[in-house]
């Protein structure tokens, strides 16, 4: 990052920048995804389970324990499996899953006073480390989303392991948890000036400057030729007398025919004439 006594840095604009914008999108949807993951008792569903019904399904999470049913739209959530809430993957997913929502809340926390634009530039310090807690965040997210994901048919359970399917609660986690690291990276960023501080919307003050300059030239002033008009004792309004026209030909005119002479005489005339 280049010293600012080195060299100075002017905002293009008074709007946010679009990496803020960017990443300020992404960290609430990021956390609603992982909100719905944490809570929806869908990490894995387990078909096909002897002594229940054909059209029922066995829904597991990592806070309870739910029985579903492709009909109805009902379920009972009282079922209990000490095996399952046993293994460790599922003790490090709700510590894991916890974590990463309160840090998302803290990184935006963070985040939105470095954001706000009253001032000429943002404070990228700040909104760069609000960016640095939503990244984290992410990476909370994903860490238990992926290990449960990996060990899916190793989790043990009370209920037999006949067919076992991913639930949806995964994908939400997978989605919420790379919108985080995309936006909290994309604001983290903003920190450093890169690609000509273009990343950042600023501009160096000589480069501003020499632009402006060649774009705002001065136009050189082209002398106009003054016309002098011949005084006429008449002041006609034409600029120009009837002898400069007649000299001022470039050419040849036609001769005037020169004039008949008039027969005078009233004799009658005579035979030879005719």
């Amino acid at each position: 990052m280049p010293r600012r006594s080195a060299q100075e840095w002017i905002r293009l604009s008074m709007r946010t920048p679009g990496i803020l914008i960017f990443g300020m999108v992404l960290a609430p949807c990021g956390w609603i995804l992982d909100l719905t993951a944490t809570v929806a008792p869908n990490w894995r569903t387990l078909h096909g389970v002897p002594n229940i019904a054909a059209d029922e399904f066995i829904q597991q999470g990592i806070w309870e324990v739910c029985r579903a049913s492709s009909i109805n739209t009902g379920g009972d959530c009282s079922l209990s499996d000490v095996t399952y809430f046993d293994n460790q993957i599922i003790m490090v997913a709700q510590g894991m899953m916890v974590a990463s929502l309160i840090v998302t809340l803290g990184g935006l926390a963070v985040a939105i006073p470095g954001v706000r634009c009253w001032k000429d530039s943002p404070n990228w310090i700040v909104a760069g480390l609000g960016g640095l807690l939503i990244f984290i965040s992410g990476v909370l997210t994903l860490i238990p989303i992926s290990w449960y994901t990996h060990i899916i048919n190793d989790i043990t359970s009370v209920t037999p392991l006949t067919d076992v399917r991913v639930g949806y609660s995964i994908i939400l986690g997978f989605i919420g948890g790379i919108l985080e690291i995309l936006g909290g990276f994309v604001m983290f960023i903003g920190i450093c000036r890169c690609c000509g501080g273009k990343n950042r919307g600023e501009r160096r003050v000589e480069e501003t400057r020499r632009q402006f300059s060649h774009q705002r030239a001065p136009r050189t002033r082209q002398p106009v030729p003054s016309l002098s008009r011949a005084s006429s004792s008449a002041r006609s309004s034409v600029p120009y007398s009837k002898e400069s026209m007649d000299e001022d030909v470039s050419f040849p005119r036609a001769k005037t025919p020169a004039g008949r002479s008039a027969n005078t005489s009233t004799s009658r005339p005579y035979d030879d004439d005719l």
